[in-house]
């Protein structure tokens, strides 16, 4: 194997976005309101979508790091020591000065299937671009952007796309944004993508009643080339790639629902960690598809690392 071979499977995944507290009750029924009741079990979790695909990809084996911004105070420590636990590599967060740690209130019903998040997004600032420009890129074989201050992150992709224009296409970095929120804002980053995730709930809001439709759809949003994945829950998730080829997967279900929260944010990272990895379209989405389905059926993550063997 070659030293350029070693150097370039030695490169890491970047995830830029949000990193919050979870606080997480599990209940055997969701409350009606103005009740009082009890809830099944409760926990701290470290959540934020970025946050979250980070921790999938470290447990499926890549070497990320995560990119957000963070205040000092008690919950900062929880979310520091849960990153390095993780062996998530944290050389790029942004301590801020002022602010506070965004909390979300999540609850989960096994039952039903549901996970309502309630969160609270406080004024932490979010990464800019000056920040950015402050990341060795020579580091990293992806960058994927959690879409949330798009302004922002434009300009960050723009400097990924200068930096790589002086690359051979074998060395550049592969660029990857989500679009999860029903945000005008949001949609500007379609085109600047080499993979684009874009959520259910966006889909539906532009009037679309299944993935393909929706791929077919905001496929003139994404730039020539790029690559458009559109997870659709229990209905699995399809892919539309340059060649007008539509690939689809069909869900995998656990045996028993347990834990839906953060499901988007599994089947992201390890479609993300396949291609990365130079695997097809077709067994990133089944892969996508079937992590994320395990991911269902436990609370948390770490019990990714433990199914690997069987998927």
């Amino acid at each position: 194997m070659c030293v350029w071979t070693i150097m370039e499977d030695q490169k890491k995944i970047l995830c830029v976005g949000l990193v919050c507290l979870d606080i997480i009750s599990v209940v055997d029924k969701y409350p009606e309101e103005d009740s009082d009741s009890r809830c099944l079990s409760q926990r701290w979790q470290r959540g934020g979508n970025a946050s979250n695909s980070c921790t999938v990809l470290s447990l499926l084996g890549a070497s990320c790091s995560f990119m957000g911004s963070v205040v000092a105070g008690h919950v900062t420590d929880f979310i520091m020591a849960d990153l390095s636990r993780h062996a998530i590599d944290v050389s790029a967060v942004v301590w801020q000065v002022k602010g506070q740690t965004p909390c979300a209130c999540c609850v989960v019903c096994p039952s039903s299937g549901s996970r309502t998040v309630v969160l609270y997004d406080t004024n932490l600032p979010d990464v800019t671009l000056e920040d950015f420009s402050k990341v060795d890129l020579h580091q990293f074989k992806w960058i994927h952007w959690e879409g949330r201050n798009a302004e922002e992150q434009v300009k960050m992709i723009q400097q990924v796309e200068k930096y790589n224009s002086t690359l051979p296409r074998q060395q550049r970095i592969t660029i990857s944004v989500e679009i999860e929120k029903t945000q005008e804002l949001l949609y500007q980053l379609f085109p600047y993508g080499d993979v684009v995730f874009v959520s259910k709930d966006v889909a539906q809001h532009f009037g679309f009643q299944s993935a393909e439709a929706a791929l077919k759809g905001l496929y003139h949003r994404v730039k020539k080339g790029a690559v458009l994945v559109c997870a659709w829950a229990e209905k699995g998730a399809d892919a539309l790639g340059p060649d007008g080829s539509l690939i689809h997967s069909d869900a995998f279900p656990p045996e028993a629902l347990v834990d839906t929260l953060g499901a988007g944010d599994t089947f992201n990272a390890s479609f993300i960690y396949t291609l990365s990895n130079g695997g097809t379209l077709q067994e990133a989405l089944t892969f996508g598809c079937k992590i994320a389905g395990r991911k269902c059926g436990f609370h948390g993550y770490d019990g990714i690392s433990e199914t690997l063997s069987d998927v």
